[in-house]
């Protein structure tokens, strides 16, 4: 299949990067994407061959464009020293049409190392288990954890440079201790149907589960401040005020100040009207696996 993209404007900036190693070797071939990627697919003997490998972040918007920059290139870079591979990076403003936060960046990642003369063997997850265990690298979702985890740091140092207070955490909500359902994933074939004005039974499906996981979460919220659980078909509303009520009961009796703003805080980050702190979960990152962030894979 063959796909034309030069119709397109909100690729802000592109680059390929090599591993330190290669630094002051004729890698001509490497840095240009034709020669590059035309070489990765003759490298490989099956024609179902895994040629490439994404990595797609999402780059804060409270950043500058040249920090965003910095931010991709450092992330493009370290992968590119850990699995000795060639990486493709391509920094994406946010679409005309669609939400002005989505900065994002895709990391496309050589499925072999690079030398100066060509490909050698499978790297990074393509790597047989066995030989990743040989250099001490994590296997399988422990690399994609390790992944994320280093993306929220750079992140957040990024955050510190600037002088910013929001920081991000790549952990679950459970590992972080916070009670709130995790917002859905809605696919984004669905995505897009909605926004040409088409309606999707599949998004509304997803909608009307979060929904219900979200009253379930609230009735045990009331339940746990000592108000009785609403019946069924009472509406969010109403459990807001009965916990609400519930809340004032038990500062009441709280036996001291700080007990009674526990409780507090508890209790309105259960129901989801306290503010917002000043850690915030990241998006999604798709290529490391999308479908697990959010879920208690501790992504």
């Amino acid at each position: 299949m063959l796909h034309n993209h030069a119709h397109r404007t909100d690729v802000s900036h592109k680059e390929i990067l090599l591993p330190s190693s290669l630094q002051g070797a004729d890698c001509a071939w490497a840095t240009d994407r034709t020669s590059l990627w035309n070489a990765a697919e003759r490298a490989e003997v099956r024609h179902d061959a895994r040629v490439a490998r994404e990595y797609q972040v999402t780059l804060p918007f409270e950043l500058s464009a040249d920090e965003r920059l910095r931010l991709a290139r450092s992330l493009a870079q370290e992968l590119a020293e850990r699995h000795n591979v060639a990486i493709d990076l391509a920094v994406h403003a946010p679409p005309e049409a669609g939400d002005p936060r989505n900065h994002h960046a895709h990391l496309l990642a050589t499925s072999r190392e690079v030398t100066a003369s060509g490909f050698g063997g499978k790297a990074g997850l393509d790597m047989a288990g066995s030989e990743r265990q040989r250099r001490g690298l994590p296997v399988g979702i422990a690399e994609i954890k390790a992944v994320r985890e280093r993306w929220a740091t750079l992140s957040n140092q990024a955050f510190e440079a600037a002088g910013l207070q929001v920081r991000i955490d790549h952990r679950s909500l459970r590992a972080q201790g916070i009670d709130r359902e995790p917002r859905p994933y809605i696919p984004a074939q669905a995505f897009y149907m909605e926004r040409r004005g088409l309606h999707s039974e599949v998004a509304e499906r997803i909608r009307e589960h979060y929904r219900a996981r979200v009253a379930a979460r609230l009735a045990r919220a009331a339940g746990q401040a000592g108000a009785q659980p609403p019946a069924p078909g009472v509406d969010l509303e109403h459990v807001r005020r009965q916990a609400r009520e519930a809340w004032l009961e038990l500062r009441a009796r709280a036996p001291d100040g700080s007990t009674a703003a526990q409780s507090e805080a508890h209790i309105k980050e259960s129901l989801g009207t306290g503010q917002a702190g000043p850690e915030h979960k990241p998006h999604s990152v798709a290529a490391m696996e999308r479908e697990a962030a959010d879920q208690d894979l501790g992504l």
